[in-house]
Parts: C-alpha cells; sequence; structure tokens
C-alpha cells in the first residue's frame, strides 16, 4: 500500500485532471465551479485534496478565487478540429477559422530565407522569401503570434492581399492553392518577449507549432512558427478504425 503522502499526490494529480477538463470543456456555462463541499462529495476527494488542486488550477490561471464568491473559470478557450487547422476542409460555422479572430500585423517584407527556413522550404539560403508575423486576436484578446515564411511565387500573391481575419482566409484572398500541410507541436513557456506580445505572464504554457504548407504540385512553400496560448486554445482530432 502506498504512503498516505505519496497516495494523495496522485489524488490531487486525478482531481486537477477531471476539473481541468471540466474547466477547459466549457462544463461551467455560468463561470462558478461548484464549492469545495461539492467537489468534496461528487469526487469522493477531502478538502485538503480539493484546495491542493484547486490551487493547482489557479497557478495555471485557468481558475479565480475570490473570498465571499466562490471559485469562478478565468478562460473561456476556443476548440478547433485538426483538419481546419491543417486548412484542408471547410470550417464549421461555430469553428475559429470561420471568420471569427482578426490580426495585428507585426511584419510584412521580403526577406532572404534564413537557413532553417530555406532548408524546411527546399530553397537556397537567403532566397528572397516574404516574411509575414501576426498576432491573432479573438474577442480582441490575443490567443497566439506566428511568423510565416512564404516563398514566391505565392509571396507576390500575398504583398498586397489584405489581411482581415485568419491565415487561411488570406491565402484564399490572394487565390492562393494549397494541397497538404504537416504540423510539428512542441511545448514551450513564455519568455519575456512572447509574454509581452501575447499579454500574459512569463512562464505561461504555450503551443508551440511548426507548420508547413503544400502547393497543389507538392512544393512546399510556407513555413510557419506559431506560438499559442496552451490555455485558451485546444485542438480536437478524431480518427476512426477502418473496417476490414
Amino acid at each position: 500500500m502506498k504512503p498516505v503522502s505519496q497516495q494523495r499526490v496522485h489524488d490531487v494529480r486525478r482531481l486537477r485532471d477531471m476539473l481541468r477538463a471540466a474547466v477547459q470543456g466549457g462544463h461551467y456555462p455560468d463561470g462558478h465551479l461548484p464549492s469545495e463541499a461539492e467537489l468534496m462529495a461528487s469526487h469522493q476527494a477531502s478538502r485538503a485534496t480539493v484546495r491542493q488542486a484547486l490551487t493547482l488550477l489557479r497557478a495555471e490561471g485557468l481558475i479565480e478565487r475570490t473570498q465571499g464568491i466562490g471559485t469562478h473559470t478565468a478562460v473561456k478557450p476556443v476548440k478547433t478540429s485538426l483538419p481546419e487547422a491543417h486548412g484542408v476542409i471547410k470550417p464549421s460555422r461555430d469553428s475559429l477559422l470561420n471568420q471569427r479572430m482578426r490580426p495585428r500585423e507585426l511584419d510584412r517584407s521580403v526577406v532572404p530565407a534564413p537557413p532553417t527556413a530555406a532548408e524546411r522550404l527546399g530553397v537556397a539560403p537567403g532566397t528572397p522569401c516574404l516574411r509575414l508575423e501576426y498576432v491573432a486576436l479573438h474577442d480582441e484578446e490575443p490567443i497566439a503570434v506566428a511568423t510565416n515564411y512564404v516563398l514566391f511565387p505565392e509571396a507576390g500573391q500575398l504583398l498586397g492581399t489584405p489581411f482581415v481575419s485568419d491565415w487561411y482566409r488570406l491565402l484564399d484572398d490572394a487565390r492562393v492553392e494549397l494541397s497538404d500541410s504537416e504540423f510539428i507541436f512542441d511545448c514551450e513557456l513564455a519568455d519575456a518577449l512572447l509574454a509581452s506580445v501575447l499579454g500574459i505572464r512569463e512562464g505561461a504554457p504555450l503551443i508551440l507549432m511548426e507548420q508547413l504548407i503544400y502547393a497543389p504540385d507538392g512544393r512546399p512553400f510556407d513555413l510557419a512558427f506559431i506560438h499559442t496560448r496552451g490555455e485558451r486554445f485546444r485542438f480536437v482530432s478524431r480518427g476512426t478504425k477502418e473496417l476490414s
């Protein structure tokens, strides 16, 4: 049998996971979490376990606790399906990628492709490309910052096209076609520079995505580095097993 202290560590972790999923999943539509007593009863947990789990969620910035009022959610995350994030299917009506964002451009200029970007795009270092960098805003709140390196001729189509919503709307407005896209997902903690751009605390969790977008002829033309707020964005993916 595990020592009580070790058992409590796992009890706290499991309860934190349950409550985190409920908060991030929007299971408290009015924003108010159940009381400590209600959480103790529904999860068969001790008061100490409940308080420690809530402390962890508060440290993440997911909840706030107010004396005399109770505990309420501090975030309203947005869900996006992975196929929509890839840009390979039409976004649903409620999707974040259905004109629900607006960009704040930081840079749109032609630059020599840096060595790493050039390697990923399959061109020589120094090849001219368009660097288009922006902060993605949802309800006027920054949720991501992205830096794109786009090769010509697609870069030429994007140079003068107004950027009004999300990246795929921009490609569509510029009549740039894509066939495939791939993501590499990583995790990081916000440094001082990213924290200042996104309006979050230094050390907050971020999802780091490296995306490569391909033209219909199979040629990669866009490499993006995207830093997304981990507490504001959720990816949803569902796979179906083929029946033999």
